[in-house]
């Protein structure tokens, strides 16, 4: 008999530490609901935007390169030095374009001195032909008045010829000489030009990016020596997911945060919308220019763009971390009655604010799961709470 206070205890105890044991399991164990914070629907305006990745690039890159096959003879340039238009950036090896170019000039003042000589002689003979003239029309007025023989008159007739002869041969030999002083100085003009060609200058005021030859390396033409860039026209091509890419604009605002300084944002504009997009990542190209690109930028520097929407008044918002999706189906999480339950709905624009336009599935003032301790699983057992409490 004195055995039954101490099994009473016994079996008071576990079943205490039993009854202990399942509300912690079910409390705070595997089998305990799910924690979950609530958020409202609300009605306001929205400013939607659309946020992408993108890299830094310029706008226009500029390859300075030989016209011809050569070899170079000097590079003035390095790596981040700034340039002026029409400035010498690199030289190549002339060979033997200065004698040639010597050449083509001393050609050029031979002709030069030919066509003076052929002149000379054009009125010389334009001097005799007068003269013959003169020659045969007194010799006409003497054979009228029988001062003179015909033989006379034919032999000053025949002088008279003779010289206009000479005097269209001699403009002939002025004309030709003329004309090869022409060819001689375009020779020497288009020589003169290769050899100016032979000095690669910057086509625009710019910075040099690469240095891509060094003295010595013989190149094709068209190949670079080095390449520059204009470092006002700078801007980032931005990957934009095709789903929300619609609304995009030219000329949009945006705001451009650059992976070197996280804490400053930076004006920009929608400069281009690439019109071929990417079909394996399903992405828009989207170059956005700054306004006022910031001084030391680097080419390929990662970036956050966000560009803003047209603004709306009056709109269905649910907190952007409310947002789930079952498969390919958007939707919401909704606590009804203890339990988790997935409402599909028709989601529109986000802000950068955090939060998303519905379209259709929400009324104002419901309440939807924004975030939860764990996984949700249709008909889940969960419990509201606040964060960081279990």
């Amino acid at each position: 008999m004195k055995s039954w206070p101490k099994l009473l205890g016994l079996a008071l105890g576990t079943a205490l530490f039993a009854a202990s044991f399942a509300w912690l399991l079910l409390r705070h164990g595997p089998l305990a609901p799910v924690g979950v914070q609530l958020g409202t629907i609300v009605r306001t305006d929205l400013q939607p935007s659309v946020f992408g990745i993108g890299t830094v690039e310029a706008r226009s890159t500029y390859a300075v390169g030989p016209v011809a096959p050569g070899r170079v003879l000097k590079v003035l340039v390095d790596h981040g030095e700034e340039v002026q238009a029409g400035q010498v950036v690199a030289e190549m090896d002339p060979i033997d374009l200065d004698r040639r170019v010597q050449a083509a000039r001393s050609a050029s003042l031979r002709s030069q001195q030919a066509l003076k000589a052929a002149e000379a002689q054009v009125v010389e003979a334009e001097s005799r032909a007068k003269l013959a003239g003169s020659n045969r029309d007194r010799d006409l007025g003497l054979l009228a008045q029988q001062a003179i023989s015909r033989h006379v008159l034919d032999n000053s007739t025949s002088d008279a010829e003779r010289a206009e002869a000479a005097l269209e041969v001699a403009r002939a030999t002025a004309a030709a000489a003329q004309q090869d002083l022409e060819r001689l100085k375009a020779e020497y003009q288009g020589i003169v030009s290769v050899r100016s060609s032979m000095k690669l200058r910057s086509p625009v005021r710019g910075i040099i990016v690469s240095r891509e030859a060094e003295p010595g390396t013989t190149l094709v033409a068209g190949q670079a020596v080095v390449r520059l860039i204009n470092p006002a026209q700078l801007w980032v091509r931005t990957r934009i997911d095709q789903a929300r890419a619609g609304g995009i604009q030219v000329g949009q605002f945006a705001g451009i945060v650059l992976r070197s300084v996280p804490g400053e944002t930076m004006p920009g504009r929608v400069a281009r919308i690439e019109l071929q997009s990417d079909s394996v990542t399903e992405e828009r190209i989207v170059q956005v220019s700054f306004d006022l690109p910031p001084p030391h930028l680097a080419l390929g520097e990662l970036a956050e763009v966000t560009i803003l929407l047209p603004s709306k008044s009056g709109v269905l918002l649910v907190p952007s971390a409310a947002v789930a999706h079952e498969g390919a189906e958007a939707g919401i999480w909704r606590m009804v009655e203890g339990h988790a339950h997935f409402l599909p709905v028709a989601l529109g624009n986000q802000d950068y604010a955090g939060v998303t336009e519905v379209l259709a599935g929400l009324q104002e003032g419901e309440r939807v799961i924004v975030h939860s301790s764990a996984q949700l699983e249709p008909g889940a057992r969960v419990r509201e709470q606040a964060l960081g409490t279990r």
